[in-house]
C-alpha cells in the first residue's frame, strides 16, 4: 500500500543549504492569513512573496509548537519583522491535531500539501521513463479473450514472459517516443505510456490476466511491468538550484501544443546534471527567427518594384527569449526529469528553455 505522506516544503529546511537572497514581498500581501482546506503551500507563499520558492527564508519555525514544520487548516500565519527582516509566525489553530504513534500517518495526511498533488500523483506512482530494452524485453499481451481487438477494464487477456517471482500485480504500458537531447541527439530515455493495471488470475504460458483498471485501450503487443510498492514521500522544498541550469523542454504530456498551469513537461536534464526534486526553474519562450526587412531590402519594395536584387532577401534575426512562467521539478531520472508548470504568464511550448529561477 503506497504511503501518501503529505509533508510540508519546510520539512527539509534545516538540512538543505539555501542561497541567500533578499526577500521581495508581494505588494498586496496580507498581514495575517488563516489557512483553509484546499490551500497549498505554494499558493500561501505567493500571497506573501513575489517569488513563492523563497518561502523558507520567510518562515519562522516555533519550537514550542508541536510539529512546527507542518501547516494545517485553521492555523494563523502572521507577518512580523525581526532585525528589520520579514518573517512569518505560526499560531496553531483550533483544528490542531494531536500527534500519537497510532495516528501519525493520518495526521500527516491532514497537513496541507506543497502543490496540487492530484496533478502529479500518477507520475509519482508509475514509471514513465525507462531504459533501452525495459519494454522490448518485458512480458507482453499475446491475445485477448473472445478474440477482441481492443480490451478494457474488466476484460481478460493472455500474456507471455511473466516472472512468477515478481508477484501478481502489473501495469500495462505501450512504447512511446524516444527522448533525445535536441542539441547533441543523445538518447536520454524511452517513454512508457501507462494504459492501466492488471492482475494475474492464472499462471502459465500464456498466463491469464484480468484488467482491473484502464486509462486507454489495451492492445495485443502491449507490455507488462511489475508494480513495485513504493513508499514515496511528498517532500517538496521549492528552491532555486544551487547551480546554473540550462535545459530544454523536450516533451509535453497529453499531446498539447501550448502548455499552461499545472501541466507536466519533460526536461532534458536529470540526476547526472544535479537536478533535484523541488528545484524551481524559470521558463523562457524561445525567441522566433524573423526576416529583417531592412537588411533584406524588403522594406521599400512593392509588387512592381524589386530593385534590391543584389541584396540577400532572406536575412534573418532571432528575437530575444521571453520569460513565460515558472516550473518545479517533482521527479528526477538519470538523464531527464518531470516538472509541473506552477505559473504561466504566456504560452509555453516544446523546446522552450528552462534556467535557474531567481
Amino acid at each position: 500500500m503506497i504511503r501518501r505522506v503529505f509533508l510540508s516544503l519546510l520539512f527539509l529546511l534545516l538540512s538543505l543549504p539555501l542561497v541567500a537572497t533578499e526577500l521581495e514581498l508581494n505588494p498586496d500581501h496580507p498581514q495575517q492569513y488563516e489557512v483553509v482546506r484546499g490551500d497549498t503551500l505554494w499558493d500561501i507563499s505567493g500571497r506573501f512573496l513575489k517569488y513563492p520558492w523563497h518561502w523558507p527564508e520567510l518562515w519562522s519555525a516555533n519550537s514550542q509548537i508541536e510539529n512546527p514544520h507542518l501547516i494545517y487548516p485553521g492555523d494563523l500565519l502572521t507577518l512580523v519583522y525581526r532585525d528589520g527582516k520579514p518573517v512569518l509566525e505560526l499560531k496553531r489553530g483550533s483544528t490542531a491535531y494531536k500527534m500519537s504513534p497510532e495516528a501519525r500517518e493520518i495526521v500527516l495526511e491532514k497537513a496541507i500539501a506543497t502543490i496540487p498533488l492530484d496533478e502529479i500523483r500518477a507520475f509519482l506512482t508509475r514509471p514513465q521513463v525507462v531504459t533501452e530494452g525495459a519494454l522490448s524485453e518485458a512480458p507482453y499481451i499475446v491475445a485477448s479473450s473472445d478474440e477482441r481487438l481492443i480490451s478494457g477494464a474488466g476484460d481478460r487477456v493472455y500474456a507471455r514472459g511473466l516472472d512468477e517471482t515478481k508477484g501478481k500485480n502489473y501495469s500495462v504500458f505501450s512504447k512511446g517516443q524516444v527522448y533525445k537531447d535536441p542539441e547533441t541527439q543523445e538518447v536520454l530515455g524511452y517513454e512508457a505510456i501507462y494504459k492501466g493495471d492488471a492482475l494475474v488470475s492464472a499462471e502459465g504460458d500464456p498466463a491469464t490476466i484480468s484488467l482491473t483498471k484502464t486509462t486507454q485501450e489495451v492492445l495485443t503487443g502491449d507490455r507488462l511491468l511489475a508494480v513495485i510498492e513504493d513508499n514515496y514521500e511528498m517532500n517538496f522544498l521549492p528552491r532555486s538550484p544551487e547551480h546554473e541550469v540550462n535545459g530544454v523542454i523536450i516533451s509535453v504530456f497529453n499531446g498539447v501544443s501550448q502548455v499552461g498551469q499545472y501541466q507536466i513537461v519533460v526536461l532534458n536534464q536529470g540526476k547526472r546534471d544535479n537536478l533535484a526534486v523541488g528545484h524551481t526553474l524559470a521558463v523562457y519562450q524561445t525567441g522566433a527567427t524573423v526576416i529583417d526587412t531592412v537588411l533584406s531590402g524588403r522594406d521599400d519594395e512593392t509588387y512592381f518594384n524589386t530593385h534590391n536584387k543584389g541584396v540577400d532577401r532572406n536575412q534573418t534575426v532571432t528575437l530575444p527569449d521571453e520569460h513565460a512562467g515558472v516550473a518545479m521539478v517533482f521527479k528526477v531520472f538519470e538523464k531527464v526529469s518531470y516538472a509541473i508548470v506552477m505559473k504561466a504568464t504566456r504560452a509555453i511550448h516544446l523546446n522552450d528553455r528552462v534556467t535557474s529561477a531567481e
